[in-house]
């Protein structure tokens, strides 16, 4: 896992993948054992981590996040892994296909036609005015790389210029939120890879503090502070995630198993946040959310 043992997101995710494998006969510390290793926000622990858990000989793998998954598969190509919350694990390199994983790893994808079109269309119906967005991604990450061409292409049709802002490590998250290097972003969109969750309040924070919204994709962006978000929801992931495990403990061949798309997708509006920054959120949006936070 990225990020620490205390972060409210992974103690969520492992509880919601482990109320899930007690409904289908597995209980902790009587036919399974959970080792949970955390990363903190260092991606080069995680290199560590994953060799230490080949070497511990474990079962089975399950980890979450494009980067993780990567190192993981990295590390062997015997042991199954279960992923989740990857954006594109063809492009990515960790499966052959989303039918025919071919390999040790299957799971779930966060892969879902036009996010990006209906992330900016909702966008727009909140801030009509807003023609330049501001775009963090990781050009190291290979599901970022295809998510920023969807973004630029969708901004295209609603007249909304793409600034380009790289963040390949913690550093970059201060460097590419200064007014220069925005150069007067009207809103700022996050792409919620590794780095952007683990830093989500310093990324709020620091919009804030210079009166431009952010528009993110994962709900725990807006309950982080963004002024709304929309995308498939990452607890329901680990959630499905448990009939991997359930299938592949019980003798399955991951390659046997198709990769699965998203079902749920969550849409949150920060009414907080919108208020705070002088926003009018439309009572048509706020009807529409799943969730609104006050």
């Amino acid at each position: 896992m990225t990020s620490t043992e205390s972060d409210p997101l992974n103690q969520a995710r492992i509880a919601m993948f482990l109320a899930g494998l007690k409904e289908l006969g597995w209980t902790e510390n009587q036919n399974f054992k959970l080792e949970p290793r955390y990363a903190g926000s260092s991606l080069e622990d995680l290199h560590m981590l994953a060799a230490d858990l080949v070497r511990a000989r474990v079962d089975l793998i399950v980890t979450g996040g494009t980067e993780p998954i990567q190192i993981a598969s990295k590390a062997t190509t015997s042991i199954p892994i279960v992923m989740t919350t990857i954006g594109d694990p063809v492009a990515a390199g960790v499966v052959e296909s989303l039918a025919r994983p071919g390999g040790n790893v299957t799971g779930l994808s966060l892969q879902a036609t036009e996010l990006s079109a209906k992330r900016l269309e909702q966008l727009k119906e909140v801030l009509p005015a807003v023609t330049r967005v501001a775009v963090l991604w990781n050009p190291n990450n290979a599901s970022l790389v295809l998510k920023l061409k969807e973004i630029e292409a969708a901004a295209k049709s609603l007249k909304i210029e793409v600034r380009s802002l790289p963040i390949r490590e913690a550093d970059d998250v201060e460097k590419m939120l200064q007014p220069a290097a925005l150069d007067r972003a009207e809103t700022i969109m996050t792409t919620e890879d590794t780095i952007q969750v683990v830093h989500r309040v310093r990324i709020v924070g620091l919009a804030r503090q210079q009166g431009i919204p952010v528009a993110s994709e994962f709900s725990i962006m807006a309950r982080a502070g963004s002024l709304m978000s929309y995308g498939p929801s990452l607890l329901d992931q680990w959630r499905r995630a448990m009939y991997y495990a359930d299938k592949i403990l019980k003798g399955a061949k991951p390659a046997d198993l198709p990769v699965q798309q998203p079902t749920r997708f969550e849409f949150l509006i920060n009414l907080k946040s919108a208020r705070a920054l002088g926003i009018a959120v439309p009572p048509m949006m706020l009807a529409r959310a799943d969730e609104v936070i006050e």
